[in-house]
């Protein structure tokens, strides 16, 4: 994957992340699982402020079933960070995320990944379509 793909104007969406003192590994720089808990947590905030996600009592949640970030460019402790966010694929009832890690203020990403989620009803965890709501804010950053 090259860097030259992963720019600012490509995503839709951004969340400010500032990285925390216990993100920062012993050789100095945010660990690579860490970028996975970044993705979550960008998409999830998105889902909930702006689909109406109900993550503790909604008949609806959404699981990861595959995942994957490359790396260009080391981030660390303190800095601040944007995620973007944008919807590569939006089925019936799953949906792949693409997401890319920047410096704040900067143009190319320092990582990029991908995770999908595959909406489930919460009580049978089996796949049920995705709710409109939901479905609305997704639709809004498709690419």
């Amino acid at each position: 994957m090259s860097q030259t793909q992963h720019l600012r104007d490509d995503y839709k969406r951004f969340q400010a992340i500032t990285t925390r003192w216990h993100d920062n590994d012993i050789y100095g720089h945010v660990n690579n699982v860490t970028y996975y808990s970044y993705f979550d947590s960008a998409v999830n905030s998105y889902l909930i402020e702006e689909g109406g996600l109900d993550i503790h009592g909604g008949d609806v949640v959404g699981f990861v079933v595959s995942s994957s970030c490359d790396y260009f460019a080391s981030i660390a402790f303190p800095e601040r960070i944007e995620l973007g966010m944008r919807v590569g694929k939006l089925g019936n009832s799953s949906v792949q995320y693409e997401l890319a890690v920047f410096k704040e203020g900067e143009e190319q990403a320092c990582a990029a990944g991908r995770f999908i989620h595959v909406f489930v009803d919460r009580e049978s965890n089996r796949p049920v379509p995705i709710p409109a709501e939901l479905r609305a804010a997704l639709e809004a950053i498709l690419v």
